[in-house]
């Protein structure tokens, strides 16, 4: 669940979180699997987390739908035949603990969260810097509104300002992204159009190019302001089939789907104003995954994006 904070504490959190965090580079011989939960390491048993039971299922070419279902010693059976098929003599595997967090191949640069602290400290973002954030051992969303730039839209105050995500173990790419805050229940809106920057975790560039980037998407923040206007104007006739149309056209999980639902009594209205802002409280949901967090803000940034050509 996303929180107001400052950067201090996030600073904290993370370091919390990475105490025991390591990465290696393994020769793949070193490798072999008990099950889909248990790798071997140079013989060191390791418990191997979700990414990396996905990292290794992409990698083997083995549908990780299916393995979940098979007994342990056929888990095992597939995995150790492919890994022998493995083309790289290594793989990038990053660890915590004695858990695999992660596994990549050599081509992977990290870049990770506490980099992103320190480059934004380095640009003048103080610790005490407010911020709107969700981090978890997967995935961080950490999101700055801009006070002095607040606007009011209905009676509701909006904060822009800059939204930037990061994934250590792969769910997604670095992203610096148009952000705004609804100050009075503090919902955030992440917009991923022209204003959004996405890199790779195969170079480092990113932290060189991180002031240039973010002018760029301050550039158009203005831009939502004029949205959100617009989609006051936007009536919808049937709200909540509106809603299950757009929970299916962004892909958005069971709980992803819950969390819109338990929105929608806050939110509830005629225009895609209300539409939006339903997608944007629901990342309020209780316990969601950062990654649920940052994915209904998306959500709702691109229905906004949408105002003008929906019905």
């Amino acid at each position: 669940m996303q929180t107001l904070t400052t950067l201090a504490k996030i600073s904290d959190r993370i370091d919390m979180l990475s105490k025991n965090c390591v990465d290696r580079k393994v020769p793949v011989h070193d490798i072999r699997f008990d099950s889909l939960n248990t790798v071997r390491i140079a013989g060191q048993p390791y418990r191997m987390r979700h990414m990396a039971q996905q990292g290794f299922s992409f990698r083997l070419n083995v549908p990780l739908y299916y393995l979940r279902r098979c007994p342990i010693d056929v888990q095992a059976y597939n995995l150790n035949h492919w890994i022998e098929k493995e083309r790289n003599e290594e793989l990038f595997v990053r660890f915590d603990g004695d858990d695999v967090r992660a596994v990549f191949t050599e081509r992977y640069v990290p870049v990770d969260n506490f980099e992103v602290l320190e480059k934004l400290d380095s640009l003048g973002y103080s610790p005490d810097t407010e911020v709107q954030c969700s981090v978890d051992q997967d995935f961080m969303m950490l999101s700055i509104p801009d006070g002095k730039k607040t606007f009011t839209i209905n009676g509701n105050k909006m904060s822009p300002g800059i939204s930037i995500s990061n994934s250590e173990v792969g769910i997604a790419s670095l992203s610096i992204s148009a952000y705004v805050l609804r100050l009075i229940c503090s919902n955030g809106l992440i917009s991923e159009e022209k204003e959004s920057q996405k890199y790779k975790h195969i170079s480092r560039k990113i932290l060189d190019e991180f002031p240039e980037v973010l002018s760029k998407v301050s550039y158009h923040l203005a831009e939502q302001k004029e949205k959100f206007k617009l989609s006051l104007e936007s009536p919808v006739a049937d709200p909540l089939s509106t809603i299950t149309l757009f929970n299916r056209q962004f892909q958005l999980s069971k709980e992803e789907q819950e969390a819109v639902t338990w929105a929608w009594p806050f939110e509830v209205g005629e225009t895609m104003f209300q539409i939006v802002n339903t997608y944007t409280k629901a990342s309020q949901y209780e316990n969601l995954p950062s990654a649920s967090v940052n994915k209904l803000q998306k959500t709702g940034g691109n229905i906004l994006n949408m105002v003008g050509g929906v019905n």
